[in-house]
């Protein structure tokens, strides 16, 4: 007896399930739109077809997504994870899907619909050939005029026949190569044999698949709704005449249309989301990625056990060419890097000035704390200490710092303006100063800032390259105008 006869077929738990009276019509949706040439589905969609029904009024998106996790458990569908419509880290991190049903599942509806009317693994190929005949027979229905209902008919059964070809084998296909048992057999050492004919083929795919797609969709565009309506017609009328009179004639334009809907979505794009085309490109772009990192990550593990013997023996004739400790020392350091390193981080902010240079602040002393857990830092009670007279004397202190930068500045001013290309030499507080007036002008549609002393200046640029001089050293900027409107605050 084969041992496949024995095991169960958790695909099949569905159908028996307590919550089948849901299960069932989710999968059969599933159904229905792979056959017409439609493999993934968005959980809206799903839950907006579910809401035609009585019975699923109450039925809420959260019991929806706990349906899809139990099917996508028992494998009766694929969720793949969306994350190329992320445009924030939140929405990155939330986890959005869409699925598509697996081969059990539609043999089981099939089998299901059979009824009510009287394995486990993907193959698939990239078969470049399929989209040159499929682009060839778009072209002839293009080209369709004054021909018979059965020629209409036998160039869309051929249409249909290549985009179902496509459409399974490359979905299969993409499958199988993602599935875990070919990622951890691309891990192994065996795999290195057959990498370069595996990218070969993925290669020449993208190649004709970019070629051919590209014709396919100028096709389809010219293809109107109304132009293909006609050649729909005919296609209708051949399939009236096998004698289908069980089929609504409604349902068959309908049923047609859809398909034909389908297979523009496949190449053009839907209101959705981004065409099946452009996600078979990357995903078959990312298969080669992975492939290369893959390989990339062996041969490095394969380079960590290389010998370094050549490369120390050259190291040694450099240096042993060297004739003094000091030169020996620098050609180690480039070499080698720097072998006793120290960062020194400090906790104290002396001065919220920004232009203070760090060599005219004070030292400050770090206190380095014991490193055990029974260390605790002794506190004491202290008193509320009176420091209003300190207060007092920094505010003093700030304002007249505040009148000597004043002061200094007024000296520059002639008849309201400060021209960069008639300065003199300046003390380096004066340039920052200006040079701070410039940076918020900037900003300012008006180029109008508010100065330190009340006062408002307006900032004029000039095409001019001036030097501004100052006591420790020159800078090359556009000579700058700052014109005091308020002349007044500044004299």
């Amino acid at each position: 007896m084969q041992r496949d006869l024995q095991k169960k077929i958790k695909e099949a738990t569905y159908l028996t399930a307590e919550k089948a009276w849901s299960y069932r019509p989710i999968l059969r949706y599933f159904y229905i739109q792979h056959e017409r040439m439609r493999e993934f589905l968005y959980p809206e969609e799903i839950y907006e077809h579910l809401q035609q029904f009585v019975e699923f009024q109450e039925y809420t998106m959260d019991m929806l997504h706990q349906d899809l996790d139990s099917l996508t458990k028992w494998g009766n569908i694929i969720a793949t994870q969306e994350h190329r419509k992320a445009r924030t880290i939140e929405e990155y991190k939330k986890k959005n899907f869409r699925y598509q049903c697996t081969p059990y599942t539609v043999e089981f509806e099939r089998m299901m619909i059979q009824l009510e009317q009287l394995g486990d693994s993907f193959g698939g190929s990239l078969e470049k050939t399929r989209f040159e005949r499929l682009y060839q027979v778009l072209e002839k229905i293009e080209q369709a005029s004054g021909q018979s209902n059965e020629e209409c008919a036998q160039l869309w059964n051929d249409v249909m026949v290549y985009f179902r070809e496509i459409t399974q084998n490359t979905s299969d296909y993409m499958a199988y190569i993602h599935s875990e048992k070919v990622i951890e057999k691309m891990k192994t050492e065996a795999f290195l044999v057959y990498k370069d004919r595996f990218t070969t083929y993925l290669r020449d795919f993208i190649i004709a698949l970019q070629r051919t797609a590209m014709q396919i969709q100028d096709v389809l565009t010219e293809l109107t709704t109304k132009r293909i309506a006609t050649f729909l017609q005919q296609v209708m009328n051949h399939q009236q005449q096998a004698g289908r009179l069980e089929e609504d004639q409604k349902d068959v334009s309908t049923e047609l249309m859809e398909k034909w809907q389908n297979l523009r979505g496949w190449f053009l794009g839907t209101t959705h989301g981004e065409s099946e085309f452009e996600r078979l490109q990357e995903r078959t772009n990312e298969a080669i990625r992975r492939i290369t990192r893959m390989v990339q990550r062996m041969s490095e593990r394969h380079q960590q056990f290389r010998s370094r013997r050549r490369d120390y023996e050259h190291l040694a004739t450099w240096f042993d060419g060297i004739e003094t400790i000091e030169e020996a020392h620098r050609l180690s350091s480039v070499i080698f890097g720097v072998f006793h390193t120290r960062h020194l981080y400090g906790e104290q902010v002396p001065t919220d000035d920004m232009y203070v240079d760090i060599w005219d602040e004070a030292p400050m002393q770090h206190v380095t704390q014991p490193r055990t857990k029974q260390y605790k830092e002794s506190t004491k009670a202290g008193a509320i200490i009176d420091r209003s007279v300190q207060i007092a004397e920094m505010r003093q202190l700030h304002l007249r710092q505040l009148e000597k930068e004043r002061e200094s500045i007024e000296r520059y001013i002639k008849e309201g303006v400060i021209s960069i290309k008639t300065l003199p030499v300046i003390e380096p507080h004066v340039r920052k100063l200006l040079l701070s007036w410039l940076g918020k002008a900037m900003v300012r549609e008006d180029r109008i800032v508010k100065t330190e002393y009340g006062g408002r200046v307006r900032v004029m640029v000039e095409e001019e390259r001036v030097v501004l001089r100052a006591t420790d050293g020159s800078l090359e900027m556009p000579n700058v105008e700052y014109q005091f409107i308020d002349e007044e605050v500044m004299s």
